[in-house]
Parts: C-alpha cells; sequence; structure tokens
C-alpha cells in the first residue's frame, strides 16, 4: 500500500506542487536533466502509457512505449554516460545515467555508443530494431531513480505550451 501511495505522489508531484508551495512535494519529483530533449522526432505517439506496478514484482508497464519505425534513430534525452549497452533476454537495451542518480532505458535497439561512453542531450545514441512487445514497432522507454523505483519517463520532457484556437464559424461555438 505505501509502495501505491508513493507512486501516485510521485506520478502526481509536479501537478500538486504549485498547490502545495514549500511542501515536500517538489523534492519527490524526479530531478530535472539540463536540456531534455525527445528520444524520438516529434511528434511523439504513446503506444503504451506508464502503468506503475503496485508492488516492485507485480504486473505493470514500467515505462511508455513511443510508435516508430524499425531504424528510427533514438536520441538521448539528456547528458550523461552510457550503464549499459548490450543484450537483455534476446533484445537490444541501452541504458544511460543522466545528472540527478536517473537512469533512462530503451529498447529493443542497437546501440551506437558503448557502456562508460559520455553522450550529450540530442546525441543520436541506438537505433530501434524489430522485437518489440507491441503489435507495431515501438520504442520501449524507461526511467529508473535508485536501484529500483520506476518513474514516468514523459515527466523529464517539457510540458507542451496549451494553445486556445478560436471558435468563430464553429457549428457548436464562438461567434
Amino acid at each position: 500500500m505505501t509502495t501505491l501511495l508513493l507512486t501516485l505522489l510521485l506520478a502526481l508531484a509536479p501537478a500538486l506542487a504549485p498547490a502545495l508551495p514549500g511542501a515536500l512535494v517538489p523534492a519527490l519529483a524526479p530531478a530535472p536533466v539540463p536540456a531534455a530533449v525527445r528520444p524520438l522526432p516529434a511528434p511523439l505517439s504513446v503506444a503504451r502509457w506508464w502503468d506503475p506496478p503496485p508492488t516492485p514484482y507485480a504486473a505493470g508497464h514500467r515505462g511508455v512505449d513511443l510508435s516508430a519505425p524499425v531504424g528510427e534513430r533514438v536520441r538521448a534525452v539528456g547528458p550523461g554516460r552510457v550503464h549499459y549497452a548490450g543484450q537483455v533476454a534476446g533484445r537490444g537495451v541501452l541504458s544511460l545515467t543522466l545528472p540527478g542518480g536517473l537512469r533512462t532505458t530503451y529498447e529493443p535497439v542497437r546501440p551506437l555508443v558503448a557502456e562508460g561512453e559520455e553522450v550529450t542531450a540530442g546525441q543520436e545514441v541506438a537505433v530501434l530494431t524489430a522485437g518489440s512487445h507491441c503489435p507495431a514497432p515501438c520504442l520501449h522507454w524507461g526511467l529508473l531513480t535508485g536501484e529500483n523505483t520506476y518513474l514516468d519517463p514523459l515527466t523529464l520532457l517539457p510540458r507542451p505550451t496549451p494553445r486556445l484556437l478560436p471558435t468563430t464559424g464553429l457549428p457548436y461555438g464562438g461567434s
């Protein structure tokens, strides 16, 4: 139960921060990554959203799946160091350690960088390969803090700016 509540608090922390100035919430949110960029070209298309499990070994989705064609270049979302580049269970996996102790993972990929190598934000670090668990090709993008605390990787990206469109001439409103 505690894990579920903590997971919910972490997921809602960015939304709650303005309502709770000076509270503990900002400290629980993931540390910002300087110059965070999308791992794939815009627009991102989410095939499956982050769905954290209630306990460490329960079923859930510990990342997001982003639709993309096989062969698409994958970019580092921030500066860091290659933590792991290789095969896990027959799939190519790339893991980068980012500032603030965060670690981001990408799979299935063919890494273009080697373990221990420094990377920059936006640098092409891998190529998407076949073998995803999605019905169509996709990049599984994960985010961890510590050893096994999973976070929503979309929180690394800047929030989109809402844009209001005119309703003039539309059948349901406007003048």
